[in-house]
């Protein structure tokens, strides 16, 4: 197992998340941000089930430096629960997996 992980987060938009993504990539808590610009989520909220229009980021980042990453999220975020899960990264390319832990910052000692 990497220490890499991909964070999946949900989004009103394409535009909401291109600036989260943005505003992570600028903070070096993310790599890469991967946008899906139109999923349909259906779930529970307030008592009613939904049926919407929403985005997906998928988020590569790494396990050391996710308690950061997520609060930055939830500080940029929209929504007052918004989606954030992070799922490891088993393994991958070893090119790859080095350049994401070389573009983010260095983990907090």
């Amino acid at each position: 197992m990497t220490d890499k992980i991909i964070v999946l987060v949900t989004g009103p938009n394409p535009r909401a998340c291109k600036r989260m993504a943005r505003a992570l990539l600028e903070k070096k808590l993310i790599a890469c941000a991967s946008i899906v610009p139109q999923i349909l989520s259906l779930y529970h909220w307030k008592g009613k089930l939904v049926d919407e229009r929403e985005c997906m980021m998928i988020l590569k980042s790494s396990r050391d430096i996710f308690d950061a990453l997520r609060a930055e999220i939830e500080k940029l975020h929209e929504y007052s629960i918004p989606e954030i899960i992070a799922l490891p990264v088993i393994d991958g390319a070893p090119n790859y997996l080095n350049w994401v832990g070389e573009s983010l910052q260095s983990p907090p000692d």
